[in-house]
């Protein structure tokens, strides 16, 4: 027996997120697939995290406990000869058998992407957020340091979460712009359901002075999901990067 720890990259737009549901395909479901054709046995993965319907990946880790001897490498061949072209895997390694790509990890990096122009860009169709009003990134960069440091998160929760832990640390938090592509990258050591989302709505609001672009600390300490912005769509958030 051996525990093996799988990277891979996704484009979300046609999956119903990471975990297996009754009600769509999803991206672990694609995945364990291309496991069965491969090795014969549908063997169990256990994910870094749960993504939602729409939201990519760029780095997303799973690790495999399995009886075949199959060669790490030669399993990414093989693997992304039958996975679907929305689905790559990137690499796999072997870990100790006690390792779990969820209760090892010890944190994320998002990145959620905005195409800031009156035109939008057909190409970056379902994998950007199109805003068409003009964004000032500096300001938004500005505001968004509130999010930095450890907090309970409760107000930029979705409220049907069931965990009953909402503090979380957040290590870093950045707005930045580059010509027409205007992204918002934040780093904790965990995440509560919509939470990078909701700080994105909660941005796009203070670009639109509806909310003010000091008033987010008072946000986060009133522990209000109601006083936060609204919930920014799925499609232009990306799990960047898991550490361990």
């Amino acid at each position: 027996m051996r525990n093996l720890l799988v990277t891979i990259a996704y484009d979300g737009t046609d999956y119903h997120g990471w975990q297996v549901q009754p009600n769509g395909i999803t991206v672990q479901q694609a995945v364990q697939d291309a496991i069965e054709k491969i090795l014969g046995k549908r063997e169990n993965i256990v994910g870094c995290s749960r993504t939602d319907s729409g939201v990519h990946a760029n780095n997303f880790c799973f690790n495999m406990r399995t009886e075949s001897p199959i060669d790490p490498f030669r399993f990414v061949g093989a693997m992304n000869a039958v996975l679907p072209d929305d689905i790559a895997v990137k690499e796999c390694v072997k870990v100790p058998m006690e390792f779990h790509a969820r209760y090892d990890c010890k944190g994320k990096e998002y990145i959620y992407k905005i195409w800031n122009s009156p035109q939008r860009n057909p190409f970056l169709q379902d994998r950007y957020l199109h805003y068409k009003k003009p964004l000032d990134a500096e300001l938004l960069n500005k505001a968004a340091q509130a999010f930095v440091g450890k907090h309970d998160f409760s107000a930029f929760c979705a409220s049907k979460t069931t965990v009953e832990d909402f503090v979380r640390t957040v290590e870093y938090a950045a707005v930045t712009q580059n010509d027409e592509e205007v992204c918002f990258t934040v780093k904790a050591d965990g995440f509560l359901y919509n939470m990078v989302r909701i700080m994105v709505g909660t941005l796009l609001e203070v670009a639109e002075g509806r909310i003010s672009a000091d008033s987010i600390g008072k946000i986060i300490n009133s522990l209000d999901r109601n006083q936060a912005g609204r919930t920014a769509p799925a499609h232009g958030l990306y799990l960047n990067k898991v550490f361990y």
